[in-house]
């Protein structure tokens, strides 16, 4: 802007010649008479081009600054990520439900609820999520879970049958979300999942980046 303003006082001070009068042939003739020289049009012409790129290129910097701007603003009210422990031992249960992570370890951006362990997508963009189950069922190890999206199985982990009843698995995913969609896991009908205060089944998501 400073070459700009610069530019611009050049071109208004030398846009034309200042030729001095004598008083004593005019006496109301100004001193100084300034008349803009033909011969130096061409001058002026490319003086006026380069003001008006010069001005160009500010306002387009300008514009890129502030898309820069609203982006980190965008990414950082956008920034969102959870890690929740079971904290507690779970089932047999009667039937398929949703296990809630009870125990708040982050939750930034508030997405996930402890009372129903239900994430929600406050926006749409690319998530990660992973989950942990553990069991320590003796004498037959007896735990099947899944992460879910809206009511559809993504991907699941499984342990029925075993000689040792202390196993852990872990299974994640990345998934494209809207805002709104719901993400959480189940514990299936007739299984069980071990804690004890540990934090041994956990649940986490993060937002990847906002689409």
């Amino acid at each position: 802007m400073e070459r700009t303003f610069l530019l611009l006082v050049a071109f208004i001070f030398s846009s034309g010649q200042c030729q001095d009068t004598d008083p004593s042939s005019d006496p109301d003739a100004s001193l100084a008479v300034c008349k803009p020289d033909i011969r130096d049009s061409g001058v002026y012409s490319a003086q006026i081009l380069e003001l008006q790129r010069l001005i160009q290129e500010q306002a387009q910097l300008n514009q890129e600054q502030a898309q820069q701007l609203k982006a980190l603003q965008e990414s950082r009210s956008a920034a969102v990520g959870f890690t929740a422990a079971l904290g507690h031992s779970l089932g047999p249960v009667p039937i398929d439900i949703k296990v809630k992570y009870q125990e708040i370890i982050s939750n930034m951006g508030k997405g996930y609820n402890p009372a129903t362990g239900i994430f929600t997508a406050p926006v749409s963009g690319m998530y990660y999520f992973s989950y942990t189950m553990y069991n320590d069922v003796a004498p037959t190890p007896k735990a099947f879970m899944s992460l879910m999206k809206n009511g559809q199985r993504i991907v699941s982990t499984w342990d029925t049958k075993g000689d040792d009843s202390n196993d852990s698995a872990t299974n994640a995913a990345v998934l494209q979300l809207k805002a709104g969609d719901q993400v959480y896991t189940i514990l299936y009908e007739t299984h069980q999942i071990y804690d004890d205060g540990a934090n041994y089944n956990t649940f986490s998501g993060f937002l990847l980046f906002p689409l």
